[in-house]
């Protein structure tokens, strides 16, 4: 008559499994990185009724980060560029400078890797009117 009292309760055997979970079922994945692109393509738009719009292309080769600025519209002559931290319209200091734009074009190499510069963002391109008025933004794209 005990026997009846264990009703609904554990019974004090238990079935054991044959087979043990798999790996699959136990391991937790693996956290994922995202890759970095050894090319980036950044729309400069212009700024300041300048006349100005262009594009950069940023890509890296051999660990360093060569910088290709092509730009159309109104022809400033020699204009200053560079890498500043923060996002356009209200860029910060100037982060790596850039070869000066001479009729419309700059190449640059920058001795950093592609994942090193983009992980020192917010950054942007900015293009300056000229040395003597490097204060008038003319366009700016965000990297």
């Amino acid at each position: 008559m005990l026997g009846a009292c264990n009703y609904g309760s554990t019974p004090t055997s238990s079935v054991v499994p044959t087979t043990p979970p798999t790996e699959t079922a136990v391991a937790t994945a693996a956290p994922t990185m995202e890759a970095v692109p050894t090319k980036k393509e950044i729309v400069l738009a212009e700024e300041n009724k300048s006349g100005q719009k262009g594009m950069a292309v940023l890509e890296e080769v051999n660990g360093k980060v060569r910088v290709t600025v092509t730009m159309s519209g109104t022809k400033m002559g020699t204009q200053p560029a560079h890498i500043h931290i923060g996002v356009c319209p209200g860029v910060g200091a100037v982060k790596y400078p850039l070869t000066n734009i001479v009729s419309g074009k700059s190449t640059t190499v920058l001795d950093v890797t592609m994942a090193e510069l983009l992980n020192q963002g917010p950054l942007a391109l900015n293009l300056h009117k000229s040395a003597a008025e490097v204060g008038v933004y003319t366009a700016c794209g965000v990297l």
